[in-house]
């Protein structure tokens, strides 16, 4: 049931939720300028605010409203594009079940008698922010690039590279750690490859049993195998004029090693149980959280095969590297999940943000969406604190200033210049760039001898007294006492 009160199609719109019209409240918001429309279930809101687009609300509390009444008018309510007031009576506020639910829910609410100008500044304070949440002042940044979240210098080179392997069909090696999305590099060049539109076929090496992976690779015919009741073609036959992509290469059996090589060698297959080779023109990326330098070193993974599938290389950049992405992964992944949770969140908290940039992820990307998708189920507020994370705490130390790090390197370098060059003082303020009356000072300013504990002090004037006759060795500088 409808309450129109104005045709003007200039006029705002307000949602009344309430179990019966009230013709006062509709003749008060009439004389305001707003167009008014009523349902009297939370179902028929809910389909009013989907098809008409409404951003501001207006729901009447029941005198003595229970949980289950206020848990059916939180299903309509936790949309994020309406802007809520809630009415109330005299007192009711003071109901922790009502308060909570004006905390978790309400833009604004009022207490009866609600026709006055109170109601009006309400409703025209809730209009006026959701218009600026419609249309914002400047267009919103961009995520990033080919799919992917992150702006930092690490990502856009990472960007920049992806456009250069995409024009070519060398292979690709894809390094970095667990959760970093080396896969959606790997479909980001092969979107933007001559083989676009092909298929794109990714197989994990290291979920696959040893036994059956050169099946699942190379595919069998009939017979093959006990079990083998019909032919099967592998992964790679699948990739034909496509993409492989071999996630978790480092995983794989020494014995799948060789014949993964043939294949790349000679470009052809033998389905198991086959009787002849069989072409195929494949682009393979590959890619494993393994250090493969390392593995081959050790033996564990075949060196021909390493040079064959690194021909050009890409390393994702850990999490923990990448400065501010933190924060803008945080706010994507709770735009994707914040329908999960019962309460209509507002975004993070300072303290939140705090927490997230001091933690190391080690589990990259992957580990900050599943936390946030977690915050935002167990979240008790309005906004995602800290606490809701569940991150371990960190102990970063003492604050250090610029200063005292400034000092520290200031002091370190002119320890090392002196060792470099034998102790010789003329030599060590060459290299650093300064004379030598500087580093006199310096290291006076530093709390440094001219010469190691044990060994007989000289002074600045000595040494520039043996001017003439060249710089003399010094022994390695040491720290003065705090009586000097």
């Amino acid at each position: 049931m409808k309450m129109t009160f104005a045709s003007a199609d200039t006029e705002r719109t307000v949602l009344y939720v309430s179990n019966s019209p009230d013709k006062k409240l509709a003749d008060f918001l009439a004389a305001s300028a707003w167009h008014a429309v009523h349902a009297k279930s939370t179902a028929s809101a809910e389909r009013m605010i989907e098809r008409d687009n409404i951003k501001v609300g207006l729901v009447e509390l029941p005198q003595d409203c229970t949980s289950q009444q206020l848990s059916a008018l939180a299903s309509c309510m936790r949309r994020p594009e309406t802007n809520w007031v809630a009415q109330i009576a005299p007192g009711q506020a003071d109901d922790e079940l009502v308060s909570r639910f004006i905390l978790d829910y309400c833009f604004d609410f009022v207490t009866r008698p609600w026709l006055n100008e109170r109601l009006v500044f309400a409703l025209g304070h809730a209009h006026g922010l959701s218009a600026l949440r419609q249309a914002p002042a400047t267009p919103e940044p961009s995520l990033g690039r080919h799919g992917m979240v992150g702006q930092c210098e690490a990502m856009q080179q990472l960007y920049r590279r992806i456009d250069k392997c995409g024009a070519t069909e060398a292979p690709v090696f894809v390094a970095g750690e667990s959760g970093t999305g080396k896969e959606l590099t790997a479909r980001a060049i092969h979107e933007r490859s001559p083989r676009a539109g092909r298929p794109f076929v990714a197989i994990n090496c290291a979920a696959i049993p040893p036994s059956l992976l050169q099946a699942e690779l190379f595919g069998h015919e009939r017979g093959a195998f006990t079990g083998a009741l019909q032919r099967k073609i592998g992964r790679i036959e699948s990739a034909h004029e496509g993409t492989l992509f071999l996630d978790e290469i480092g995983d794989m059996p020494h014995e799948c090693q060789a014949v993964l090589l043939r294949f790349l060698q000679e470009g052809t297959i033998e389905r198991l149980g086959g009787n002849g080779p069989i072409h195929v023109n494949v682009r393979v990326i590959s890619a494993t959280h393994v250090d493969l330098d390392k593995a081959v070193e050790e033996g564990r993974f075949r060196a021909d095969l390493y040079h064959r599938l690194c021909v050009l290389r890409l390393v994702e950049p850990p999490l923990r590297e990448r400065g501010g992405d933190i924060k803008l992964l945080a706010n994507y992944a709770l735009s994707m999940y914040k329908q999960d949770g019962a309460r209509k969140l507002r975004g993070l908290s300072s303290d939140a943000i705090v927490a997230m940039s001091n933690y190391a992820w080690p589990g990259n990307v992957r580990e900050l969406i599943n936390c946030v998708r977690r915050a935002v189920v167990m979240s008790e507020g309005r906004f995602i604190n800290a606490s809701d994370l569940g991150l371990p705490e960190t102990d970063n130390g003492p604050a250090v200033t610029l200063a005292e790090i400034r000092s520290k390197a200031e002091k370190d370098a002119i320890e090392h210049a002196l060792q470099r060059h034998g102790y010789k003082l003329s030599e060590a303020a060459a290299e650093l760039g300064i004379s030598r009356a500087t580093l006199y000072r310096l290291m006076h300013a530093d709390r440094l001898h001219a010469e190691p504990s044990g060994g007989r002090a000289s002074s600045a004037g000595a040494e520039g007294d043996s001017d003439a006759d060249g710089d003399r060795e010094r022994r390695a500088p040491t720290l003065m006492s705090a009586s000097a």
